[in-house]
Order: C-alpha cells, then sequence, then structure tokens
C-alpha cells in the first residue's frame, strides 16, 4: 500500500490544501459545543436576549466555515483520489504493453482486467477516505478528549472506561475480516474469466448448446463470490452495531453521573451539553477509524494485486542497441530450441534453416507439431531457450522489439481486429498509408470486392472483434494490414484456412508479385496452400522431420507423404 501512495507525491500540494481545510472543519467542529456551552450557561439561563443573538451569529459564521472548508476538501481529495487511480491506469497499461507473451500467460488476461479497474477503483475509493479521515480522525479524537477534560476531568474516566472496549472490538473484528479480502478479490477474478470467456465464445456456446451447462459454470463462480462476500461484510456489519451500543451506553453513563455533579454544583448544564457533543466526536472520530478498518485491508489487497503487476519484469527486455541491416529480406534460425515455461520437454528443438527474399518457405505439420510457437519466436513474443534468429543477418535479441518488428508484416492465425472502420484497420498497418495505398493492398488481399459492396465502403465501421464480417473477410483484412507495411519478411499462420480454393488461388497469385522483393513464410495446414512453395518445412513434434520442395518431400519423407495423402487422391497427387 505505501509504494502505491507514494504516488501521491505529485499531488503534494493538493494534499497540503486538503490538510489545511480539515483543519479548518475539524477546529470549527470542536469549537461550536463551546459556543453552545456558553449561550446555554450564558444567554439561555439568564434569559440574556441579546447575548444569544450575538453567539447564535459567530456559531452561524463557524458553521458556515466548516461547511466551506468541508465542501473544499471533499473537491480536492476527490480530485487527487481520481488523478492517482489515472496514473495508476496508465503506468499499469504502459507496463503490461511491455510484458512479453509468458507474463500474460502467467497472470492472465480477466486478472490483468480486474487489476486495471476493479483494484485501483479500491484504492481511489480509500484514498478519499484517508485524505478526509485520517486527518479529521486523529484532530477530532485528540482535540474532543482535551476539551472534555477541559471541561470536567472527573466525568471523562466514563470515555476512558469506554475506548478500550471499542478498540478491542474493532481489533477482533478486523483480525477475522483481513484474511478474506484476498479471497474477495481471487474470486472476482474467477468471476471475470467465466463471463469474458462466456462473452467471447458465445457462438461456439450456442452451436454446441451448452448454455445450460455455462449457466451453471457462471452461477457458481458468482455464488462463490457472493459467499466470501457475506461472510466479509457479516463479519464488518458488527462494527457499527458495537460502536453505537459503546456510544449510547456512554452517552448514557455521562447523563447519569453528569446529572449527579450538576446537583451537587460541580457541573452547568450547558457544560454537560458540551460534554456530550465532545462525546458524539470522540466517537465519531473512532467510527471513522472503523470505517478505514473495513476499506483499507481490501484496498491493501488491491494495492499488492497492483505492485505485483508494476514489479513484474518481462522475461526480456531491449538491449537498446538499433543494428543496421546486413541484409535485406532474410531469415535465418541457427539451432534453436525453445521451451514453455514449466514444460517437461521443449516445444521446438534444434530447428535450422533460412530463407532469402524473393522466396516463400512453407511450414507444415500436423497439430501440436510447433508450427504457431515457431513463428510467435521470430517477432520475440517468446525468448529462445538456445540457438540464434536472425532477421536481416542480425540477431534479434541484439536489435530492439521495434526495429525487429518494424521489418515483420505479421498475420496471425485468428484474425483480430479492432472497433472503427475499415480504412482504421488497413491503417494500423502503417499510420501515414494514403488511400490509395489502402485500396491497393484490400485488391491484392481480395478484400476490395466485399468492401465496395458496403454501403459505406472503406468508411464502413467495424463492430467488435469484427462480428459483422465473415471469418473470410476478417482475414482477408487482417492481410491487407499486413500488406500495406511493405515489410521484408512476411509471416502467414494459416491466414489462408477460412477462403475457399477460389479466393485462396486468386490471392496466392497476387501476393507473388506483391511479395517479389521479401521473404514469405506460410504456416498452412492444406497441401494445396504450399505445394508451390519454394522450401517446404516439415514439423512433427517440435523437430524438422524434412525441408524440401513439394516433390522432393513426397518422394523422399513419409510424414509429408502421409499428410499429403490424408488430403489428395492418388491422381491428384500424380
Amino acid at each position: 500500500m505505501i509504494k502505491i501512495l507514494k504516488n501521491l507525491t505529485v499531488y503534494k500540494w493538493l494534499i497540503a490544501a486538503v490538510v489545511l481545510l480539515v483543519f479548518i472543519q475539524s477546529m470549527a467542529d470542536l469549537y461550536l459545543p463551546r459556543l453552545m456551552a456558553d449561550i446555554i450557561d450564558n444567554g439561555v439561563v439568564t434569559g440574556n436576549t441579546a447575548y444569544i443573538w450575538e453567539i447564535g451569529g459567530i456559531m452561524l459564521l463557524v458553521s458556515a466555515a466548516g461547511v466551506i472548508a468541508s465542501i473544499a476538501a471533499s473537491f480536492y481529495s476527490a480530485r487527487t483520489a481520481m488523478g492517482l487511480g489515472r496514473d495508476l491506469r496508465r503506468r499499469v497499461f504502459n507496463h503490461v504493453g511491455k510484458f512479453t507473451l509468458q507474463e500474460f500467460d502467467k497472470v492472465g488476461t480477466a486478472s490483468l482486467i480486474t487489476r486495471t479497474t476493479n483494484d485501483i477503483t479500491q484504492v481511489q475509493q480509500v484514498v478519499i477516505m484517508m485524505l478526509r479521515m485520517v486527518i479529521s480522525a486523529p484532530i477530532m479524537l485528540v482535540g474532543g478528549l482535551i476539551l472534555a477534560i477541559s471541561q470536567d476531568a472527573k466525568l471523562s474516566l466514563v470515555i476512558l472506561a469506554a475506548m478500550p472496549v471499542l478498540a478491542g472490538s474493532i481489533i477482533l473484528i478486523f483480525k477475522k475480516g483481513m484474511p478474506l479480502f484476498k479471497e474477495v478479490q481471487n474470486r472476482l477474478d474467477r468471476l471475470n474469466l467465466v463471463l469474458r470467456e462466456n462473452l467471447t465464445g458465445i457462438r461456439v456456446i450456442r452451436a454446441f448448446n451448452r448454455e445450460t451447462e455455462e449457466q451453471v459454470r457462471m452461477t457458481k463462480a458468482n455464488r462463490d463470490l457472493t459467499d466470501v462476500s457475506i461472510k466479509v461484510n457479516k463479519i464488518m456489519a458488527f462494527i457499527m452495531p458495537v460502536m453505537m451500543l459503546v456510544m449510547n451506553l456512554t452517552v448514557v453513563g455521562i447523563i447519569w453521573f453528569g446529572g449527579i455533579r450538576i446537583d451537587a454544583g460541580a457541573l452547568q448544564i450547558g457544560e454537560l451539553m458540551a460534554f456530550i457533543q465532545y462525546v458524539m466526536l470522540i466517537m465519531f472520530a473512532l467510527v471513522m477509524a472503523s470505517v478505514m478498518f473495513v476499506m483499507v485491508p481490501r484496498a491493501a489487497v488491491s494495492a499488492n494485486r497492483i505492485n505485483e503487476v508494476l514489479e513484474m519484469e518481462p522475461s526480456f527486455v531491449d538491449n537498446g542497441i538499433k543494428k543496421a541491416d546486413r541484409e535485406r529480406g532474410t531469415l535465418e534460425f541457427d539451432n534453436v530450441t525453445f521451451s514453455y515455461p514449466g514444460a517437461e520437454k521443449p516445444a521446438l528443438s534444434n530447428i535450422s534453416f533460412s530463407a532469402k527474399p524473393g522466396e516463400v518457405t512453407a511450414i507444415i505439420g500436423g497439430t501440436g507439431s510447433g508450427k504457431t510457437t515457431l513463428i510467435n519466436l521470430i517477432p520475440r513474443f517468446y525468448e529462445i531457450e538456445s540457438g540464434v534468429i536472425r532477421v536481416n543477418g542480425v540477431d534479434i535479441r541484439e536489435a530492439s522489439q521495434d526495429e525487429v518488428r518494424s521489418k515483420i508484416g505479421f498475420v496471425p492465425q485468428k484474425a483480430i481486429l479492432f472497433t472503427g472502420t475499415i480504412v482504421d484497420n488497413i491503417r494500423f498497418g502503417k499510420q501515414d498509408a494514403t488511400q490509395a495505398e489502402i485500396e491497393h493492398a484490400a485488391h491484392v488481399a481480395q478484400a476490395a470486392e466485399f468492401i465496395e459492396r458496403m454501403p459505406e465502403g472503406y468508411e464502413s465501421e467495424i463492430e467488435q472483434g469484427g462480428s459483422n464480417l465473415s471469418g473470410g473477410q476478417k482475414q482477408r483484412l487482417s492481410i491487407a494490414r499486413a500488406l500495406i507495411r511493405k515489410p521484408d519478411l512476411y509471416i502467414f499462420d494459416d491466414s489462408f484456412s477460412a477462403l475457399d480454393y477460389k479466393t485462396d488461388a486468386r490471392l496466392r497469385a497476387a501476393l507473388k508479385s506483391e511479395t517479389k522483393d521479401a521473404t514469405v513464410l506460410l504456416v498452412a495446414q492444406r497441401v494445396s496452400t504450399v505445394v508451390d512453395a519454394d522450401r517446404i518445412i516439415v514439423l512433427e513434434k517440435g523437430r524438422i522431420a524434412g525441408i524440401g520442395t513439394h516433390e522432393d518431400l513426397l518422394e523422399t519423407n513419409e510424414v509429408y507423404r502421409e499428410i499429403v495423402l490424408s488430403q489428395l487422391t492418388e491422381e491428384e497427387i500424380a
């Protein structure tokens, strides 16, 4: 929590203003009972109307000053807390942007969303309370005690007797509730995960009639969060009744013993009423402290979760050096081995091959053979275990990630589009692209035909996740986004799977002239897509089972031949 609060240093002048304003408000609240005692003892009792008006006017002015200070303090404390929340969200977002895929796999997307939203909101709320209560409560408590003792020291013993009971109750409740706050946030993570999976996978859920099962899963996650939240709130619900019970018993005790002292002539009526007001202020300060005891533990858990993200270092970082390209458009894997964190065996072992500009290198293999893993290593989404990957003749670990990725046009296996227009999505690959460049990329990607049929053409809106487009349309827009960059290296990760054979053939024909000066790396499931490649790499269980042309592999490689026979007939092969 302390580490998070250190971010408030940029708001030191706002905090200073809040401290001053809260001090003024507290002084006004502490001064009013003394004025009330004075107006009763010297005005009401004696029937001095002029004195009542005089002191009453002073009370109005003091009250007005307190109200103005309270409003201003609330404004500045809210501004400080909201500013802190904004800064934390920006820091978390920017820091997460530096993560490799290994960190995303470790923390989980749902948890990162919860930490960036709910956890930071918890911290914001407690900062507002702290700025108001942490300053006000001690002033009211200490000031109230001093003024109460100054009114009647013997009567103050009633307050001293009540305070240990109150403090003990709060500490006991605090110890019971603290361990449950972390569980609340963990179960909130789980609820967000289930909800996110249901929303993003709604088509699959409905296609397989799994609505009932998913409702059960959602109900369980919701019930788990509800149960632990109820348990926490049951414990915390004891605070206010205990506080009110002790407070009211204390007031009863003061009235009882105060009446005895008034009978004895040791205390005046106005002084007793002022004393009761000071007791109320003292108890109110303790109530504020108890509210902080409820909020701070949960905010502390949230702060720790935020710190976990901010303190999590990426598995690898740039060395800050930009290397000049030695060769344009080349790709080389030199004895590369890679393992996922915690895996028993490598996902890829001893991978070696090279590709040159103007060549199409295809990668084919069975499910789980490591095709997608291999191409995810090129943009340095993961760090290799051993070996070297060179892009344009430069080890990707010796160049900045921005430099490496600027040379690559990447089309992922799952087409990802963003909300906005078609132009916005294609221009995502090159921010300063002209309309002519956008249209050219769309024509090459075989997307122009369906774009021009849309009511708004290139300005047509794309809904979240591209839900208003077919799978093939989304893939073609993803390809156009990569083409517009005119990179040195194109990576197509099974990017033609949603296309019909006719569109697939037209697209590959158009790509030949467009990519003639670049290296093309093509991952595919269809043999028909890779058959014309200059080089085909056959992967099996993370190892290279063969490299060669279609004809060479068909004759010499059993793994490739099995893949071909599973898709084509003997007549088609011939």
